[in-house]
């Protein structure tokens, strides 16, 4: 939260004009708190690192206009798309956040600038998110292992 919440404001102040969209993982109130106002979770992440059950005080009055949401297995597959297409050996937040940047490209369209942070490197997740084994186990092994 504190990335996000520091660039936010930092960008914003900048240009009021910026859209500021938090990523955020499943089990995590953060994406119900910037829809509704009020923090509740559904389900559950295998991310480390990122979402929160609470607005921390540095998330207190920092502009949020969006929020996006992301299942661990887009995130999954988006950490093992940058590894393999890309070389970018990176952790699951970095899969919830270019995932949600992703689907916000998708919703915007041609034409727009999006920004997202790569703020964990994979070197953490090597016997969970890097080991089939344990993918398999969770149902999240994606086609390109």
């Amino acid at each position: 939260c504190g990335t996000f919440a520091g660039v936010s404001l930092f960008l914003k102040e900048k240009n009021p004009q910026i859209k500021t969209v938090l990523a955020d993982p499943m089990g995590s109130g953060l994406y119900s708190y910037v829809k509704t106002g009020e923090i509740s979770s559904e389900g559950n992440s295998i991310t480390e690192g990122i979402g929160n059950s609470r607005v921390t005080k540095n998330m207190e009055n920092v502009p949020i206009d969006d929020a996006i949401r992301v299942d661990d297995q887009e995130a999954v597959k988006v950490v093992y798309q940058l590894l393999r297409k890309d070389g970018l050996f990176m952790g699951g937040s970095v899969g919830i956040n270019v995932g949600a940047a992703i689907a916000l490209a998708k919703e915007m369209g041609p034409g727009h600038t999006i920004v997202t942070v790569l703020c964990d490197s994979g070197a953490r997740y090597q016997s969970k998110l890097f080991n089939s084994e344990w993918l398999a186990a969770k149902n999240l092994l994606p086609d390109e292992v």
